[in-house]
């Protein structure tokens, strides 16, 4: 296990950011996601291997959560996330009553943001302008894959 500290958000991004870089070299989704505890030790990181897999239900969020393994309750952690989180990962953070959510961008998806902050969910969002770039290049190339990934025809 990583014993590092993620003091800041943007350390937390960083980590979802690479994990979303790890995806898109995989020829999959750009979106990433990391799980911390209430010190900001890592507990967990993935990324959305929709594609990869073959899988459809791993998102980054529901890859990062897995990937932390077992905890005895999750309303001190926070889920640093590329992109906000679809309706699919904002109930995976309100089932387990995820403490908070660090939305990388919520530009080019917005998903269940307002829902997760009406339900007492702290939600930050950078709209960190490289990460909205790479998603919004990412959609323009591939539409048909997008949808898929957020359920739309």
């Amino acid at each position: 296990m990583d014993d590092r500290i993620y003091a800041t958000d943007a350390e937390k991004l960083a980590v979802a950011a690479q994990e979303a870089m790890k995806g898109l070299e995989e020829g999959g989704i750009p979106i990433g996601a990391a799980l911390f505890d209430e010190r900001g030790r890592l507990l967990g990181s993935g990324h959305n291997q929709r594609v990869q897999g073959g899988n459809p239900a791993l998102h980054g969020e529901t890859a990062a959560f897995l990937n932390a393994g077992r905890q005895t309750s999750y309303r001190k952690t926070t889920m640093a996330t590329t992109l906000s989180p679809c309706w699919y990962c904002s109930g995976l953070v309100r089932q387990f009553n995820i403490g908070r959510v660090i939305v990388g961008e919520n530009e080019n998806f917005f998903g269940g943001q307002d829902w997760l902050v009406e339900n007492g969910t702290r939600v930050t969002t950078i709209n960190d302008p490289e990460l909205i770039r790479i998603m919004g290049d990412f959609i323009d190339a591939n539409p048909e894959l997008w949808n898929e990934d957020i359920g739309e025809e």
